[in-house]
C-alpha cells in the first residue's frame, strides 16, 4: 500500500502548504484560515450522512461503509472527502477495537489514528481536568463566587473504559488536600469540553462556549461558570491546536478530515463542525457519519447540528446487515450467521422504523447492506425486495473485501437521489416548546414509544433549567444503543413502550440539555476479555488495533 504524501493529498483539495501543520509524513492539521479562502467552485458541495439500524454489539460497519462510499465516489472521479470522528481509546481497548474502518476500507495511518493521533483527545482530557482541578482549588481556598461543595457538577474524565472510576471520593488525607466530597469520572467522549470543541465555529466561539460551562451552584443555587473561575484563557490555550481539523486519507487515496469524537449514546455523536465545513469547502461530495443508530447519532445530527447550523444532508445512508436483522428477529447472537429468512422478516421492522425516521426529517434514504461472507444471495435479495416495497433502494456492498470498487453501486444510488433532492429538514420538535413536549415528540418518532415517564428528580431538573432560562436548548438523549427503548435487551421495533427519563443536565457550553434515560452510564467498563489483550508491538509495528 502506497500512500500519498500529506502535501500531495492536501493539494488534491486545493489546500496549500501554508495552511498545513504536518504531524509526520502522513497526517497534518489544517489551519482554520483555509475557511476564509474562496471555495474552488461556486456550486455548493453535497453532504451525505451515514447512519444505521439498531446495531449488534460489534456494530454494523458505519465507518467502513462511510470510507467505502467515499473511496467509490473518489474512484468515479468525483472530488470527494470524508469527515469522520477520531477513535476513543475506550472502544479501542474494549469491545469494538479500532475505529478507523475495516478490511479494504481503512483510514491511514490506522494504528496512529486509533491511538494518540495528533493529541486532540488528550488535549480535551487535559482541559477538562484542569477545570476540575480549578474547581477543587476554588473550594479549598474559599474563593468567590462561593461554590456549594454538595452542588459541584463538574466531573473528571479520562479516555479509557474504567468502571472503578464511575463513583469516587476525592480530597482525602486531611485539610491540606482539600474538601472531601463524592465525585465521578466520565469517559472523555462524554466530556462537555469534547462537545464544545466539536460544535465551535471558530476560536472566538470556542472561548465563549468554554466560558458558559457550568461547574456548580452557589449556596443560593445560582450557577457558577468557568468564566467566573477565570479558567477560559488556560482552557483555550490547551485546545488551541486541537481546534484545527486533522487531514489523513483512506487506503485508496480519498482525503479524510478526522476530528473530534463524542459518542452518540452519551453525547451528540459526530465529528467536529469545523471538519465538516472544511470538507464541504474543499470537496464536492462529503461523506460524514453519526454514531450508532438513526435514533441516536442520526436524530442528534438533525435536531442539534442541523438546527443551529447551515448543514443540510442531501441524502442519508442507513447501514444494515443480515446479522443485525436476524438479531432483531429473535436469533441468538451466536447463530446470526446462519441462513434464516423468517428471522430476517421478523427483524425488518427495526430497519423500516429507522427509514421512517429519516423520511420524517426530510432527506431521501438509501440502505447499504454491508455484506458478510456468510450472507446468501437469496437473503440479500429478500431485503432488497422488502425495501423496494416502501420505495427505498437497498444496495448490497462489498467494500470491506473490495474497497471502493465494492461500493460503486452504492455511490451511484446515493448520487442519483442526492442530485434530485432539495436539501432541507424538518426537526422533530420546536426548540421553544416545553421540555416535556420535546421529549414526547422525540420519543414517539425516533424511538417509537407510546409516551414518556419523567421521574421526580427529572421534573426538579426541568424546573431548575427553566429558572436558568435554558429550556429552549435542544435535547441530547443519553440512551442505550442496543435498543429503540431505554432497555438494552428489548430488540426489534417494539410499540407501546415508555421512555423513562431519570434526569436532565444543562450543558450550557455545548448548547444542549443532556437527558439521562434508563441505566445509561457515562463511564463504560471493559468486557471480560478486552481487546487490549490482543495489542502488542512486534518489530516496532503496533499490532491488534486495526
Amino acid at each position: 500500500m502506497s500512500l500519498r504524501s500529506i502535501a500531495s493529498l492536501a493539494g488534491s483539495l486545493g489546500i496549500s502548504p501554508d495552511h498545513l501543520l504536518p504531524y509526520g509524513r502522513d497526517k497534518a492539521k489544517v489551519s482554520l484560515d483555509l475557511l476564509q479562502q474562496p471555495r474552488h467552485s461556486a456550486e455548493p458541495a453535497r453532504l451525505i450522512l451515514v447512519s444505521a439500524m439498531t446495531p449488534t454489539p460489534a456494530g454494523e460497519g458505519k465507518t467502513t461503509t462511510s470510507i467505502g462510499l467515499g473511496e467509490a465516489l473518489h474512484a468515479q472521479g468525483r472530488r470527494a472527502a470524508l469527515a469522520l470522528r477520531e477513535p476513543s481509546l475506550g472502544p479501542v481497548f474494549g469491545v469494538k477495537g479500532g475505529g478507523t474502518g475495516g478490511g479494504r476500507c481503512r483510514l491511514q495511518p490506522s494504528a496512529e489514528i486509533n491511538l494518540h493521533f495528533t493529541g486532540d483527545i488528550h488535549a480535551i482530557t487535559a482541559a477538562h481536568n484542569l477545570l476540575a482541578a480549578m474547581v477543587d482549588n476554588h473550594l479549598h481556598h474559599g474563593n468567590l463566587p462561593t461554590i456549594d461543595p454538595s452542588r459541584v457538577l463538574w466531573r473528571r474524565v479520562m479516555d479509557m473504559n474504567d468502571r472503578a472510576l464511575r463513583q469516587v471520593v476525592v480530597a482525602l488525607g486531611g485539610r491540606s488536600n482539600g474538601n472531601p466530597r463524592e465525585a465521578a469520572f466520565d469517559i472523555t467522549a462524554a466530556s462537555e469540553v469534547m462537545a464544545v470543541l466539536c460544535l465551535a465555529s471558530d476560536e472566538a466561539d470556542l472561548r465563549a462556549r468554554l466560558g458558559r460551562l457550568i461547574v456548580g451552584f452557589s449556596p443560593e443555587r445560582t450557577p457558577v461558570t468557568a468564566a467566573e473561575l477565570g479558567a477560559v484563557g488556560a482552557l483555550t490555550a490547551l485546545l488551541r491546536d486541537a481546534l484545527m481539523p486533522n487531514l489523513v486519507q483512506g487506503q485508496e487515496g480519498v482525503p479524510a478530515f478526522v476530528h473530534g469524537g463524542p459518542f452518540a449514546n452519551i453525547a451528540h455523536g459526530t465529528n467536529s463542525l469545523l471538519a465538516t465545513r472544511m470538507a464541504l469547502h474543499t470537496a464536492d461530495w462529503v461523506v460524514t457519519e453519526a454514531g450508532f443508530g438513526m435514533d441516536l447519532g442520526g436524530e442528534k445530527y438533525f435536531d442539534i447540528l442541523c438546527a443551529q447550523t447551515e448543514l443540510r444532508p442531501a441524502a442519508v445512508v442507513l447501514v444494515a446487515t443480515l446479522r443485525a436483522l436476524k438479531l432483531h428477529g429473535g436469533v441468538a447472537l451466536a447463530k446470526i450467521d446462519a441462513p434464516d429468512p423468517a428471522a430476517l422478516s421478523r427483524g425488518l421492522p427495526n430497519l423500516l422504523h429507522h427509514v421512517a425516521t429519516v423520511r420524517r426529517f426530510g432527506p431521501p434514504c438509501v440502505v447499504a447492506i454491508n455484506r458478510f461472507p456468510t450472507d446468501t444471495a437469496e437473503e440479500l435479495q429478500q431485503v432488497v425486495d422488502a425495501l423496494a416495497e416502501v420505495g427505498v433502494q437497498a444496495v448490497a456492498c462489498d467494500h470491506y473485501g473490495r474497497g471502493g470498487q465494492g461500493a460503486l453501486a452504492l455511490a451511484d444510488a446515493v448520487v442519483k437521489v442526492a442530485v434530485e433532492a432539495r436539501p432541507d429538514f424538518s426537526p422533530l420538535y420546536a426548540r421553544a416548546a416545553p421540555i416535556p413536549e420535546k421529549l414526547e415528540a422525540l420519543a414517539r418518532v425516533a424511538y417509537g414509544a407510546a409516551g414518556v415517564s419523567i421521574s421526580r428528580n427529572a421534573r426538579q431538573d426541568i424546573a431548575r433549567i427553566a429558572k436558568l432560562g435554558l429550556s429552549g436548548l435542544p435535547l441530547c438523549v443519553a440512551k442505550t444503543q442496543s435498543s429503540l427503548t431505554d432497555t438494552p435487551n428489548v430488540l426489534g421495533a417494539p410499540a407501546g413502550h415508555t421512555l423513562h427519563v431519570e434526569g436532565l443536565r444543562e450543558a450550557a457550553g455545548a448548547g444542549f440539555l443532556v437527558v439521562m434515560t434508563g441505566d445509561i452510564v457515562r463511564m463504560p467498563g471493559l468486557p471480560k476479555r478486552p481487546s487490549a489483550l490482543d495489542v502488542d508491538v512486534v518489530g516496532g509495528v503496533i499490532l491488534g488495533v486495526e
